[in-house]
């Protein structure tokens, strides 16, 4: 089969696409054929050798966590699942970003017919993460959420579920995305210089306060330090993804993202709010997992809306 590979840290020329031998079935796993899956930057920083410390690696490695496919075949004590099943979860082993792939059944969920193939192979790792920081801040109806990185992978998954609690939802992203941002019930603010004080107006609107009482950051770059900083939100009900040096330096910041989460039933719980449009998750481009090094060189721009997607 062929899988995306590579031998040593480094930038995007180390990615091959390799012919490999296929895993055979194992007792509570499923080979899955995979139909897509979708690219994040933590990833790319995992190639880098960013975050060998967090998460070490061995070579050669793959690369991939999210996915969506036709079960080809289940191991013995498999209940859940069966040949033709189509399904959509996620790998912890580095091993999506293939034509075939073997994953425990529970990190496994049935995909709705609704949803999109592309849709499908996106959830785990941007989607879920949008969703743990949700459940990191815990907003409540009436109060005011900020998201930095509002209509990425991440953020436009947060911006959308912050809103759906009742809670007023500020999406801080460039000035083409504001109109997706209303779109969603989300109020729009540009990045920027003064962004502080835009927060606050857009806080105070519509009879709010101009308090901030939750921040999720999906961005980095100095979020979490506007928040807690300047917009004196609490510690402990700012969330990243990303800035986890930021976290380390201001005690009560969360991290929690997809990993912290991970289940059937969450992933389950998503898939449905996205088959019934409840949750919109963009799609900014696909690429053929031979084009793989092509596709993180635009997700390297930081400039999509969206998920971009591997078509396997």
């Amino acid at each position: 089969m062929k899988a995306v590979q590579y031998d040593h840290f480094g930038d995007l020329d180390v990615l091959e696409i390799r012919d490999v031998p296929r895993t055979p079935s194992r007792p509570g796993r499923v080979i899955v054929r995979v139909m897509t899956t979708s690219i994040n930057p933590g990833e790319a920083a995992i190639r880098e050798g960013l975050l060998a410390e967090r998460w070490p690696s061995t070579f050669p490695s793959g690369q991939g966590s999210d996915l969506a496919g036709v079960v080809e075949e289940v191991g013995e004590g498999v209940t859940r699942f069966a040949p033709g099943d189509e399904v959509l979860g996620w790998t912890n082993e580095r091993g999506s970003q293939a034509e075939y792939v073997s994953v425990p059944e529970s990190q496994l969920t049935k995909k709705p017919a609704a949803l999109s193939w592309e849709i499908a192979g996106s959830l785990f790792v941007a989607p879920l993460a949008g969703y743990a920081s949700i459940d990191a801040v815990a907003p409540l109806p009436g109060e005011t959420v900020v998201v930095a990185g509002a209509t990425g992978g991440v953020g436009g998954v947060a911006a959308q579920l912050a809103t759906l609690t009742g809670a007023r939802t500020i999406g801080v992203a460039s000035v083409r995305n504001h109109q997706w941002l209303r779109s969603r019930e989300v109020v729009p603010v540009a990045y920027g210089e003064g962004l502080a004080e835009r927060i606050r107006e857009a806080a105070s609107e519509d009879g709010g306060n101009g308090t901030v009482d939750a921040f999720v950051d999906a961005f980095g770059d100095g979020y979490v330090d506007l928040a807690v900083n300047e917009l004196r939100v609490p510690p402990e009900r700012v969330n990243t993804v990303i800035d986890f040096a930021a976290a380390q330096r201001l005690p009560g910041v969360k991290t929690e993202g997809s990993t912290q989460i991970a289940s059937p039933e969450v992933i389950a719980e998503l898939a449905a709010l996205a088959a019934v449009g409840s949750v919109e998750i963009p799609i900014a481009r696909t690429y053929r997992l031979e084009h793989v090094r092509e596709a993180y060189r635009e997700l390297a721009l930081r400039h999509t809306r969206g998920k971009i997607v591997l078509v396997v």
